[in-house]
């Protein structure tokens, strides 16, 4: 009797070539940085970033198989968009409450600042302008995660994702490692130095790496800095999104329904609900732990998107456009610090 292929030439069959190879990928980059916090303490190179050098060895190295690029493309778009939407239930407005009025403006303009002239900087080095939207919002706001959210907004193309995020995160890692020198330079207490870590360090964990060696005080103080700071990705990700409709040409213009993406509502709805206490707290580490694992699948997928010859070519204004940005956003958290005088 002749075999049923009727069931595995269903679309979501061929969805698995694809989806198993970004699998690999990510297991093996989240072994990787398993195996980095056990031997260093911490994962300098986490996994989403991993993910993303992995794919693109893989794509230099081996060549991919026509029948996994459905997959690898629906890992790159559809689950990433699905992270972001989940991102919405981190969220937290105990962040927002603690901070006060003063430190929650001066973060919002500091964000604000860093986005506009880190653009214009990227802009004058010569960075397309899609790749130099990528690069601000991920200095600006929190590095990888800020990427992969406004990525799909403004269309931006998988060798660019995987630039900025590769970029960010290498010199992240030498922030982490350089700032705590400035504390003897600048004579900052722990309470001011906080705020400096907060608002240049990219991730979270970063952040405590940062401000662990000098004290608790600026691992709390960073943390709430740096968490208040994330809540900036909403109002961005969905100005970025009208932004991108009104530029559209009049017959390019999405409708109603179209305006803001479907995961950007869903982000909004799950942060709403997470604020009104809807939200059982049982559910919040499966849900993060569920965005992390579909971002890493993501970046696998971009990886395997990426054309290093295109990765090089930007390479040089890519970092010194990180590295100015670096250096404005540590100005203007001097600037803030002086003004608010925390401590």
């Amino acid at each position: 009797m002749p075999p049923n292929t009727s069931a595995l030439s269903h679309p979501a069959f061929k969805l698995l070539p694809g989806l198993a190879l970004c699998g690999v990928i990510a297991v093996v980059a989240a072994i990787l940085a398993s195996f980095q916090t056990h031997l260093l303490g911490r994962a300098w190179l986490d996994a989403l970033v991993l993910a993303i050098l992995l794919g693109t060895a893989w794509r230099s190295l081996v060549p991919l198989p026509a029948k996994a690029a459905s997959g690898i493309a629906f890992s790159a778009k559809t689950l990433l968009e699905v992270a972001v939407m989940l991102l919405g239930a981190s969220l937290s407005t105990t962040a927002l409450l603690a901070a006060g009025p003063a430190l929650i403006l001066g973060i919002g303009a500091i964000v604000a600042l860093s986005i506009v002239l880190t653009y214009s900087i990227g802009r004058g080095f010569g960075l397309p302008r899609k790749m130099a939207v990528l690069v601000a919002c991920g200095n600006s706001i929190c590095g990888n995660s800020a990427i992969a959210a406004v990525a799909p907004i403004i269309g931006a193309q998988a060798k660019d994702v995987a630039a900025a995020i590769a970029f960010t995160a290498a010199l992240g890692v030498g922030v982490v490692l350089a700032l705590p020198l400035l504390v003897p330079l600048l004579a900052l207490d722990p309470l001011q130095y906080g705020v400096l870590a907060g608002l240049t360090v990219y991730a979270v964990p970063q952040v405590l790496a940062a401000a662990a060696p000098v004290g608790p005080l600026a691992v709390q103080m960073g943390t709430l800095v740096k968490l208040v700071r994330v809540l900036a990705l909403g109002p961005v990700v969905l100005g970025l999104s009208l932004l991108t409709a009104r530029r559209a040409g009049p017959g390019q213009r999405p409708g109603l329904a179209k305006l803001v993406p479907w995961f950007i509502v869903g982000f909004i709805v799950l942060a709403a609900i997470r604020a009104m206490g809807w939200l059982p707290a049982a559910l919040l580490h499966p849900i993060a732990w569920a965005a992390e694992v579909l971002t890493v699948l993501a970046m696998a997928a971009l990886g395997l998107g990426v054309d290093m010859r295109a990765m090089a070519k930007a390479g040089t204004a890519v970092t010194m456009t990180v590295l100015l940005s670096l250096l404005l956003l540590a100005l203007l958290s001097l600037a803030l610090i002086v003004v608010l005088q925390p401590g």
